[in-house]
């Protein structure tokens, strides 16, 4: 079991910075733009109408608010992290430094429901509205999985676009983080005005009867669960609107481009956290203001804000052909931080030997870990093209939340058995605020579906069989003598 539990130093996780190769080229201000640019995207386009008829109706505002909460548990911890140990990975090598090999495994394993699933989730999302865009054009064997039958009868073949807007980011990654950031922030500029200007004009069309009851009374068809009406309903919203926060913590995982760190860090996790929030509940209460949330489910969940606009908002159509362009400027943007993200999960847990070393290889030129990149277009794009995405849904929210718990407990271990390292950035409050984090972030992982949750155990135990034919054998930490610049505490 002592294999399971030892950890790396933080002295060898600093000294493998210094040497990873990565170019440090990212401000605060472009580490908040790439947490915006993967936090607004499908999540508030998307799954507000899903986390509103499903669950919380009008009081998907609060289902928001309590995400939020839970992000801001997780995103002090994670701030800590980030300012302290600059290393690509995120949650992955913080839970190395505290909890042990194992653990981080698991932590790094999980990640992979978040960024690959969510991408390819993302991407096919991004096929579905440029479709809607070309006003149904694209023949529907080419944009569909070979599982998707349309209701005349064609069976879908491949999801061509969604494989086009990988490979295309995937390139982009390539290139460079810079050129990468660069991309992303204008994407999140223009995104953020489309935003904007709904919630501006939106207001102007608000019908307070769409907001009474503003939660939904128990004995409605179709909500007879504990979790699809009332405060249960909200708490059952949260844990889907989850997924519209998803991105604060992939700007973690660029700490090792950072120019700065222990300031920049905390500014680009907290601040892209704090901008998005504000932003998701006026959207929300906005959308369930000028439509009532019984409509969505009609109306289907993907096309709901169009379908705000074209049916409420009169003398508007132009914004809702906006709202889709700026839909595919929010998805895109998404696909790009979860893509680069998951990339550098893999750098780190390859220069730990738990993956091949090819995941590690840093490009000559453009010093990006180009052959990983390379690598997660074909699994990524398998997904994208070949499957549909409501198999993948909420694994994305799951797989990060449980990231989320561990990131907790691993700042107040870490608080207890280290308490003299030094911290550019302090979480307040500590145990209550790890605690509280954990606290909220499980509530949503039970709010969650049990399909989705014996998806994810499904794979988290695939994930222990490839640990243990593989990771803990290869491990760098399995050969201390021969890896002296990689230190253990077992």
């Amino acid at each position: 079991m002592n294999s399971l539990t030892r950890t790396k130093s933080l002295a060898s996780l600093l000294d493998q910075a210094s040497h990873s190769g990565l170019k440090r080229t990212l401000t605060a201000r472009s580490l908040m733009a790439l947490g915006v640019g993967a936090i607004i995207g499908a999540g508030l386009f998307v799954r507000t109408a899903a986390a509103s008829t499903q669950d919380a109706g009008p009081a998907v505002t609060l289902s928001f608010v309590i995400a939020a909460i839970g992000c801001a548990f997780a995103g002090l911890c994670y701030a800590e992290f980030a300012a302290m140990i600059p290393i690509a990975g995120s949650a992955y090598t913080y839970a190395y430094t505290t909890m042990g090999e194992f653990t981080a495994w698991v932590i790094g394993w999980a990640l992979v429901l978040e960024y690959a699933l969510g991408a390819a989730t993302v991407a096919i999302g991004w096929s579905e509205y440029l479709n809607n865009l070309f006003g149904g054009r694209i023949p529907f064997e080419w944009c569909h999985s070979p599982f998707e039958v349309s209701t005349a009868g064609v069976h879908g073949f491949i999801n061509l676009p969604a494989l086009l807007i990988l490979l295309i980011l995937t390139l982009l990654l390539v290139k460079g983080t810079q050129e990468s950031a660069t991309v992303n922030s204008i994407i999140v500029a223009i995104k953020l005005t489309i935003v904007v200007v709904f919630i501006a004009i939106g207001w102007q069309f608000l019908n307070p009867i769409n907001h009474s009851p503003y939660l939904i009374p128990a004995g409605i068809a179709g909500h007879e669960g504990w979790n699809q009406h009332g405060w249960g309903g909200v708490l059952g919203g949260a844990g889907i609107v989850f997924f519209a926060f998803i991105g604060f913590d992939a700007v973690s995982t660029a700490a090792q481009e950072a120019k700065n760190p222990s300031r920049d860090m905390p500014m680009g996790i907290l601040g892209s956290l704090a901008i998005c929030t504000v932003l998701y509940v006026l959207f929300s209460y906005v959308l369930t203001g000028v439509c009532n949330w019984k409509e969505f489910a009609i109306a289907g969940k993907e096309a709901s804000v169009a379908y705000a606009v074209q049916h409420y908002m009169p003398g508007y159509g132009w914004l809702a052909t906006a709202i889709t362009v700026a839909i595919l400027f929010g998805f895109s943007s998404v696909i790009l931080v979860m893509l680069m993200g998951q990339s550098r999960v893999f750098f780190s847990m390859a220069n730990d030997g738990l993956l091949p070393k090819v995941f590690s290889d840093v490009h000559p030129t453009f010093r990006t870990p180009y052959k990983c990149n390379i690598i997660l277009f074909f699994f990524v794009g398998a997904f994208a093209a070949f499957v549909p995405g409501s198999l993948t849904g909420d694994l994305t929210s799951i797989g990060t939340l449980f990231a989320f718990v561990l990131v907790c407990v691993g700042i107040w271990i870490l608080r207890s058995a280290q308490p003299g390292l030094t911290r550019p950035f302090k979480t307040p409050l500590v145990p209550l605020v790890p605690i509280l984090g954990v606290i909220v972030c499980s509530l949503m992982i039970i709010g969650l579906d049990r399909r989705t949750q014996l998806t994810a155990l499904g794979w988290m135990l695939i994930g222990f069989l490839v640990y243990f034919l593989y990771g803990r054998t290869h491990s760098k930490l399995a050969a201390p003598a021969v890896k002296p610049s990689v230190g253990a505490r077992v």
